[in-house]
């Protein structure tokens, strides 16, 4: 479901590993048709939780070569990111 759902968001895939329930994407600055300014790497993992699963996501800007952006980033790029992809994350499981 997840890698569905980055594929759909015309998410580039960096790398996938299903037998460690692993999934890392760059998106564009351009999501949805939104132009939301930068680069975003997202990664995605599932884990475990008793008899249920949890999905962990953690998202950072990229500058233009790639790399993360530790300063200078645009407020809120990386918390859009995830709540786009979060939602049609859900929608791929119902």
């Amino acid at each position: 479901a997840a890698l569905k759902s980055a594929e759909k968001r015309k998410g580039q895939i960096l790398s996938s590993k299903p037998e460690d329930f692993r999934l890392e994407v760059k998106f564009d600055k351009t999501l949805l048709g939104k132009v939301l300014g930068e680069r975003t790497n997202l990664t995605c993992t599932v884990q475990a939780d008793g008899e249920q699963s949890k999905v962990v996501l953690d998202a950072y800007p990229l500058d233009a070569v790639g790399r993360k952006l530790m300063f200078g980033a645009r407020k809120g790029v990386s918390e859009e990111v995830l709540k786009i992809f979060t939602e049609h994350l859900e929608n791929n499981l119902k």
